[in-house]
């Protein structure tokens, strides 16, 4: 790679809803096979938002620059964080963005806000039962692990995240290090046109993209999408 992320600590940040043990699994073997350290802090649900940005300034602060990324909401704070720390990392891995700028009518904010409500009127094991009837049973069985485990707290995580303002693609347009964005073509909630809109806004950026059909096959499959992606705009001047 035109980027050497040897001995380069990469924090994967999940999406919303997820958790790190999805993020590990899908993220880990593709970036440990170019050399990089992952660390996949876990969420917290309480504070979601703080608590990606503590780990990303913890890393940078023990460990020199480092490569920021995620899924989701994961994706749109790493980027941000990159943004503003410009010396502090190396590269940016963006999977399955979401919205650029405001979530006004973004499909993931939507649902996330549905959920939250549900949740608070429903309770867990009502809205885990109705998930899993309406999701591949792949999404239901890991939906089902994290939100248990960020239970009472989840409706407050899937509002943090429904809030969040990510970066604009001017804002995009300004990054100086080389991202790999990847997308499902056919997923409804992070859309593909977003995904390329992040691709075509940072100067050298790059996408892949994958099924959702794979990503359930094998979760390795969006965490090297990414860092494919990754080696591709790291060849761009």
């Amino acid at each position: 790679m035109a980027v050497d992320l040897h001995r380069v600590t990469a924090v994967l940040l999940p999406g919303t809803g997820s958790d790190d043990d999805y993020i590990r699994r899908a993220f880990g073997q593709p970036l440990q096979q170019v050399g990089a350290l992952v660390v996949t802090p876990a969420p917290r649900p309480e504070g979601l938002i703080a608590g990606y940005l503590a780990a990303l300034d913890d890393a940078a602060a023990r460990s020199g620059p480092i490569i920021a990324g995620g899924v989701s909401i994961g994706a749109a704070v790493s980027a941000a964080w990159a943004l503003q720390h410009p010396r502090q990392v190396v590269a940016v891995l963006a999977a399955l963005p979401a919205w650029s700028g405001t979530p006004d009518g973004a499909p993931a904010a939507q649902a996330a806000r549905f959920s939250a409500e549900q949740l608070r009127r429903d309770g867990l094991a009502a809205v885990v039962a109705e998930m899993r009837a309406s999701s591949p049973a792949w999404l239901g069985d890991e939906l089902t692990r994290s939100w248990t485990a960020q239970w009472p707290q989840l409706p407050d995580a899937l509002e943090q995240a429904a809030a969040y303002v990510a970066p604009t693609l001017t804002e995009l347009g300004k990054l100086s290090v080389p991202m790999g964005v990847a997308a499902a073509v056919n997923d409804l909630v992070h859309p593909l046109p977003v995904a390329a809109e992040w691709a075509d806004a940072a100067p050298r950026a790059a996408l892949c993209t994958v099924t959702l059909d794979a990503i359930g096959a094998d979760p390795t499959a969006l965490g090297a999408a990414c860092v494919t992606a990754l080696e591709l705009a790291s060849r761009r001047a």
